[in-house]
């Protein structure tokens, strides 16, 4: 774990959540240089309060009240009837209110003078020229669509922040190299179909064979992509080739509790986890549970219960971030008066390491042949699916951790635990990820929080590393 000094200000909340914007009194735009060392000396004011004018006098950055206000006015879309903000949102990806949610990100898009296209899959791209177009864009953003009875900071956040870096980045006259492209990735959370990263796997080449053919409500995927202003019939022209994209950088909730359980408002990511699932059966005998005695009984419940305290007991065997769940069991026949005669159940492990997932693997499938044993029942373990880890670039981390460093903000490193549309990206270019705290560790609820100067800081940590990697 790497971490800066911690800032006492932090601590206490007083710390700078805002460098607010001012008219610019200078005749022509800032350089790059010019722009970071404004940002790095400009004092900062709680979250919607101006700066004192003489300390911001022809300098800009993020608008930490604008920044809250378009967070606010998106969560309109997909909220409850008669509810307010903290009831939450459903925006699921392709609904009537992910459209119209769409819709108004192309708004704010524009008004930040981005020149919008939708690609074939239905992501939305907003591009700003750079002095050298021959160069790949610096790609920087997120998703709008929710779970239902989401929150309003998944995705939200790093959608709403990236427009506002770039609105930042015009009104302050920033000339950059490298284009820029604000992405709102189409159906990260995967609730429609069955399938989420849905616009970063096209850009990554990774849909299924026959995907577009899925129905979900009655609607064929290919259709409801049409719907949003996508080609599916030219599918293939969302993908993007390696080396296409100079960086990739996505600012996002944590959606845990560790930045908030440590009084750091910044995270640099280190990867995304390695995913790998299995389906345990067991299968004892079924019989009479009034007339079976105890030491008779082949029950595949009291088996299944001491798997579960296997994975748990094995994951915390050895120090690490490392994470298993038995998260979904079926039992038969399931009833009262019947000793369970088979159980089917699910077992997750995470970790960015593969080889420590395998390790931990093989001791509990050593563990369950010993279970098995004692329980006088067969088991049987089956790997279902295996996702790789997506490791961050170096050079984004380095960047993200001095941009910090330069606002003065606290940070540490950490994985995600939990999948991101940067994890596809990281197939086609250097990625980096930046977290900010998650109240309580809450996310994919309508109670998901993040303080709103936490939400400047992560906006102001994006701005200033897409500037530092534009080399």
């Amino acid at each position: 774990m790497k971490k800066s000094s911690p800032d006492p200000n932090y601590a206490s909340d007083k710390l700078v959540t805002q460098i607010c914007d001012s008219k610019i009194e200078v005749g022509t735009g800032f350089s790059r240089r010019e722009f970071l060392t404004a940002l790095s000396i400009a004092p900062l004011a709680a979250a919607g309060r101006q700066a004192p004018a003489a300390a911001v006098k022809g300098t800009v950055a993020i608008n930490a009240a604008r920044l809250r206000q378009h967070i606010e006015a998106l969560s309109v879309f997909g909220r409850p009837p008669g509810g307010t903000f903290q009831s939450g949102v459903t925006r699921v990806g392709y609904s009537q209110a992910d459209i119209e949610g769409r819709r108004h990100v192309v708004d704010l898009m524009r008004e930040a003078k981005l020149a919008v296209r939708i690609d074939a899959a239905g992501s939305i791209f907003g591009r700003r020229t750079g002095t050298d177009d021959r160069l790949p864009p610096i790609v920087f953003g997120s998703h709008i669509d929710s779970v239902p009875n989401g929150g309003n900071f998944d995705g939200d956040l790093g959608t709403l922040a990236a427009i506002e870096a770039a609105q930042a980045f015009d009104e302050a006259r920033i000339a950059t190299r490298h284009p820029l492209e604000v992405v709102v990735w189409v159906n990260e959370e995967g609730v429609a179909y069955g399938n989420g990263l849905c616009g970063s796997r096209a850009a990554a080449g990774e849909l299924e064979p026959g995907e577009l053919d899925h129905v979900w409500n009655g609607v064929k995927k290919a259709d409801a992509i049409r719907a949003l202003g996508g080609a599916p019939e030219q599918i293939d022209a969302a993908r993007r080739a390696k080396g296409s994209i100079a960086a990739y950088v996505e600012l996002h909730i944590e959606q845990g509790g560790v930045l908030d359980k440590a009084g750091i408002p910044i995270g640099v990511v280190e990867g995304i986890v390695a995913i790998d699932r299995y389906e345990a059966v067991i299968r004892g005998t079924a019989n009479h549970a009034g007339t079976t005695p105890m030491p008779d009984r082949h029950d595949a419940l009291v088996a299944a219960a001491r798997m579960t305290l296997l994975v748990q007991d094995t994951v915390n065997s050895e120090a690490g971030r490392q994470v298993g769940t038995v998260g979904q069991l079926t039992v038969t026949p399931n009833a009262p008066n019947v000793v369970p005669g088979l159980v089917r159940h699910t077992i997750e492990l995470r970790d960015l390491s593969g080889e420590k997932i395998v390790r931990l693997f093989g001791r509990i499938k050593a563990g369950a042949a010993e279970i098995a044993r004692a329980t006088r029942t067969e088991i049987s373990i089956t790997p279902t699916s295996h996702h790789e880890a997506a490791l961050a670039d170096a050079a984004v981390q380095g960047a993200i951790e001095a941009a910090a460093d330069a606002a003065g903000l606290p940070h540490m490193r950490l994985p995600s635990g939990a999948g991101h549309d940067a994890q596809m990206m990281a197939r086609l270019a250097p990625m980096g990820m930046i977290f900010v705290p998650s109240i309580g560790g809450i996310s994919h609820s309508p109670a998901e929080l993040t303080r709103w100067e936490d939400c400047a800081r992560g906006a102001e940590v994006l701005a200033r590393t897409v500037l530092l990697l534009d080399k």
